[in-house]
C-alpha cells in the first residue's frame, strides 16, 4: 500500500513538472493567468481565447477568476484538464435569528449550464439545530431532495465530526445536475438559540468538510467560509459521444495529433488526453509534446543508460557490463571468462542433446496422462450425462468451459482475484478472452456419490430465468472438483452495504432490495419445477448489481423438491443465526425454511445489527431471539436502525409484525414467499402513498409557529426522506 501511494503521488508531482515544461497551456496570444490560477484551453478569458461555455472572467483587483461571463459568483481556483473538474468557492444560505426571534436571511444558487455539480465529490450539507433543508435543482428533470438536523440542548449535538442529524445532516446528490438552490424550511425554538442561531445550507466537496460542534456558536461557520464553501464541478469538451464528436472535425476539442478522446466519468460528454508519452495540452494543435522521459527519473525509472525515443524511452547498460533489466537492476561490470564459456557450453550442448531425445518421449507421457486425467474427473462429475442433456435440447444457455480457460481468466485462481469464501466454495473474479466479467466459483468438496444430482442442479439452474437470480453460465468438469460460471455482479453483498459504517440506505432502498430478494425466492419456491430450496438465504448471499438491484446466489446448500415434498437431511447445512430452528431440530428441510432465513435478513435491513451481535462488550446474541422478545415487551423501538425511526414507526412496525410471522417456531404459522412479497409491496406502496399525500400538504404550508409541532420530538416523527425515481 505504501509503495502504492509513494507511486501515484511521484506520478502526480512528475505530470504536472511536464505539464509545466510543455508548450503554452492557454490558446496563443490570449491570458495565461489570473492570479495564482493558470487558465489552461479550452478555458481562456477574452473573446476567441475559449470554447463555447467555459469562459473565464479575470478580477484584475482582487486576482480572483470567475466562471462565466463578467457578473458572476462563482470563483474558481482550481481547474484540472486531465480530469476535467474545476474547484469553485459558492456562498451559503443562511437563516440567522437573533434575540427578539427576528429573522436575517440570506439564499444561494447556482446556475451553470455548461458544467455539473459533481455527484461523487460533493453532498448536499445542513449545519443547525432545529433546521430542515432543502435543495431543488435540475438534470434531465426536476429534482428536490433534502435533509433535517435536530438536537434539543448542545450535549444532544454529534461530537465525532460525522454529519448523522444531531446538529448536521448530509445527503447526497443526483448525477448531471447543472442547476440547483438551497432554502429552508426552519423554525429557531428558544432552547437552541442561545448555542445555535444560525441554520445553514449548501453543496460543499465532500473531502473538504468535518462538522464541529463549534460551526453552531455564533456566526462562526459563516465566518470560517466567508468566501464561500468549496465544491467540485464537472465539465467536458463536447456534450457527444467520442464516436459522434469525431465525424465532425471542425468543431472536435482533440486538436493534437498525439492526443486521444476519453469519454467523461461524470456523464454524457468526452475529455481529451495526450497519447502515451507526450505531455501537455490536447486541447491545442501542437499542446502534445514528447516527453524526455530521461529527465524524469523519479518516474521513468532507469539504472542503466537513458535514451529518449519519439513517445518513449529505452534503458540500456553501458559497454563492459550487463544487467538481467537495466530498469530495474544495476548495471555491473563482467570479466573475460571465454574458457569458462567453453566448457559451460560444451557441457550444456551434450545436455541439451539428451533432452532433445528424452523430452518429446516424457511431453507425450504427461499429454497421455493429462488426458485420461481429464476424462476421468469429465465422467466422474457427470459430463457426459450433461453433455446428453445439452443435445436434447434440454440445457441450451449453460457452456462447458475448459481448466484453462479458467485459469487464464483468474490468472491461475490467483488470491487476489478472490471475491468471497463460503462455506461451499471460494468464488473468483474471472476476465475472460472477449473481456467479458465473470464470477468463478470453485467449490470445496466433491461427492463422486451426488454427481446426477450436481448435473441436475446444473440443469435446474440454466432453466432459471428471473432477473433476482444470478444467472449461470457454465461449468468445468475435467477437475476433481466442479467449477461454475456465473454472471459478474458488481457492488458487493447486502451484508457488505448494511454493515459497512457510514453507508447511507433510505427506507425505500431497502424495502426494494427486500422485495426484489422475496420474488427471487418465491420464483424458485412457486415457478420452478422442481420446486428449488435455497438452503442457505442470508444477506452474504444476496448481491447488488450496478444499479443496486438484489440478486440471490449460492445455491451450494440448495435442493430439488416436488411441491410440499420435504427432505430429510443426515448434516444440517447453513449459516448460524439464519437456520430454522424446526430444520435444526427435525432434520426437515422445507420452503419454510428459506422463509424462515429471509425473516432474519428483514431484521437486518431494519436494524443494521448482524445475525449474531454483541452490544458494546457484551455477550454474542441471535438477532432472532432478541427480536422476539422485544416484540413481545413492546420495545421495538430500541432495535430499530436509528437512521431510519425519523420516516415514522408505522412502516417500520409493519415490517416488524411480518418478521414475526416469518420467525415463528413452527413452519406451517409462517406466510409462503408469494404472500411475504405481496405484504412488502402493500407495505411499500401505503408508505409511499403517505409520503405522497404528506409532501404535498407541506408545499402549501409556511413553516411559523402555527404550523410547527409544539415539541421537538413531535417534529422528529414527520417523515422527512425524499425519495424519487423508484
Amino acid at each position: 500500500m505504501f509503495w502504492q501511494l509513494f507511486f501515484l503521488t511521484t506520478t502526480i508531482l512528475s505530470t504536472t513538472r511536464l505539464l509545466a515544461l510543455a508548450a503554452g497551456m492557454a490558446h496563443p496570444g490570449c491570458q495565461e493567468r489570473c492570479g495564482n490560477l493558470s487558465i489552461p484551453y479550452p478555458f481562456g478569458i477574452g473573446p476567441g481565447c475559449f470554447r463555447s461555455g467555459l469562459e473565464v472572467t479575470c478580477d484584475h483587483s482582487t486576482g480572483r477568476a470567475y466562471l462565466g461571463s463578467a457578473g458572476s459568483s462563482v470563483w474558481a481556483f482550481d481547474i484540472f484538464l486531465l480530469q476535467g473538474e474545476a474547484r469553485v468557492h459558492k456562498h451559503l444560505t443562511w437563516d440567522c435569528y437573533n434575540d427578539t426571534g427576528i429573522s436575517d436571511f440570506s439564499r444561494s444558487f447556482m446556475d451553470l449550464r455548461s458544467y455539473q455539480i459533481s455527484h461523487t465529490k460533493n453532498k448536499f450539507t445542513a449545519i443547525g439545530c432545529d433546521t430542515i433543508a432543502f435543495i431543488q435543482g435540475e438534470n434531465t428533470n426536476s429534482y428536490t431532495s433534502g435533509c433535517m438536523s435536530f438536537c434539543s440542548s448542545k450535549a444532544s449535538v454529534d461530537t465525532n465530526g460525522q454529519c448523522t442529524g444531531m446538529g448536521c445532516c448530509q445527503t447526497s446528490i443526483p448525477a448531471n445536475l447543472t442547476y440547483f438552490n438551497t432554502t429552508f424550511s426552519t423554525r429557531q425554538s428558544a432552547s437552541v438559540q442561545d448555542f445555535n442561531p444560525c441554520s445553514y445550507a449548501f453543496v460543499i466537496e465532500t473531502q473538504q468538510f468535518r462538522f464541529d460542534i463549534s460551526d453552531l456558536a455564533g456566526y462562526n461557520f459563516a465566518y470560517k467560509y466567508s468566501d464561500g464553501v468549496p465544491l467540485v464541478l464537472s465539465w467536458v469538451a463536447g456534450k457527444e459521444s467520442c464516436d459522434e464528436a469525431k465525424k465532425n472535425m471542425s468543431s472536435y476539442a482533440c486538436l493534437s495529433k498525439n492526443s486521444e478522446c476519453i469519454p467523461s466519468d461524470s456523464g454524457p460528454g468526452y475529455l481529451c488526453n495526450c497519447s502515451s508519452g507526450y505531455g501537455g495540452n490536447p486541447y491545442l494543435e501542437d499542446g502534445c509534446q514528447d516527453i524526455d522521459e530521461c529527465a524524469f527519473p523519479e518516474q521513468y525509472l532507469c539504472l542503466g543508460q537513458c535514451t529518449n525515443t519519439i513517445g518513449s524511452y529505452s534503458c540500456t547498460c553501458p559497454k563492459g557490463t550487463r544487467s538481467s533489466n537495466a530498469s530495474t537492476v544495476h548495471c555491473s561490470p563482467y570479466q573475460d571468462t571465454t574458457k569458462t564459456v567453453k566448457m559451460v557450453l560444451g557441457i550444456s550442448i551434450g545436455t541439451v542433446c539428451l533432452l532433445v531425445c528424452i523430452f518429446p518421449l516424457v511431453i507425450e507421457y504427461q499429454k497421455r496422462k493429462l488426458v485420461k486425467e481429464k476424462d476421468g474427473f469429465f465422467k466422474q462429475n457427470g459430463g457426459f450425462i450433461l453433455l446428453e442433456q445439452m443435445r436434447s435440447g434440454r440445457v441450451d444457455t449453460v457452456r462447458v468451459f475448459s481448466k484453462k480457460e479458467l485459469e487464464n481468466a483468474t490468472n491461475n485462481f490467483d488470491k487476489r482475484r478472490e471475491l468471497g469464501r463460503g462455506g461451499h466454495g471460494t468464488v473468483y473474479k474471472g476476465i475472460m478472452k472477449d473481456s467479458r466479467i465473470v464470477a468463478i466459483k470453485r467449490s470445496k468438496v466433491c461427492n463422486t456419490n451426488q454427481k446426477d444430482e450436481f448435473v441436475q442442479e446444473i440443469i435446474i439452474l440454466s432453466q432459471i430465468n428471473h432477473r433476482n437470480v444470478v444467472r449461470l453460465l457454465g461449468c468445468c468438469l475435467e477437475v476433481e472438483v466442479p467449477i461454475l460460471v456465473y454472471e459478474f455482479i458488481p457492488n458487493g453483498t447486502l451484508f457488505q452495504l448494511i454493515h459497512s459504517e457510514g453507508a447511507s440506505i433510505s427506507l425505500d432502498d431497502r424495502l426494494r432490495i427486500a422485495i426484489e430478494s422475496a420474488e427471487a425466492l418465491a420464483y424458485l419456491h412457486s415457478s420452478a419445477f422442481p420446486s428449488i430450496i435455497h438452503g442457505d438465504v442470508k444477506s452474504s448471499n444476496i448481491l447488488l448489481d450496478d444499479k443496486y438491484t438484489a440478486k440471490v446466489t449460492d445455491f451450494g446448500a440448495s435442493h430439488m423438491l416436488a411441491k410440499n415434498e420435504t427432505q430429510f437431511m443426515t448434516i444440517v447445512q447453513g449459516t448460524l443465526g439464519y437456520l430454522d430452528p424446526e430444520y435444526l431440530q427435525e432434520r426437515q428441510l422445507t420452503e419454510k425454511s428459506d422463509v424462515y432465513s429471509f425473516g432474519v435478513v428483514m431484521l437486518e435491513l431494519i436494524t443494521r445489527k448482524t445475525a449474531i451481535y454483541s452490544e458494546d462488550s457484551s455477550e454474542r446474541k441471535g438477532l432472532a431471539s432478541s427480536f422476539m422478545v422485544a416484540m413481545k415487551e413492546n420495545k421495538l423501538q430500541d432495535m430499530l436502525d436509528k437512521s431510519i425511526v425519523g420516516v415514522g414507526l408505522e412502516p417500520l412496525q409493519a415490517i416488524a409484525e411480518l418478521a414475526k410471522k416469518c420467525l415463528s417456531m413452527k413452519g406451517e404459522e409462517r406466510p409462503q414467499m408469494t404472500e411475504v412479497v405481496e405484504r412488502l409491496k402493500a407495505i411499500r406502496r401505503t408508505w409511499k402513498e403517505k409520503l405522497k399525500e404528506y409532501y404535498s400538504a407541506e408545499t402549501e404550508k409556511n413553516y411559523d409557529s402555527a404550523n410547527c409541532p409544539s415539541s421537538i420530538a413531535q417534529c422528529r416523527s414527520i417523515p422527512i426522506e425524499l425519495e424519487h425515481g423508484r
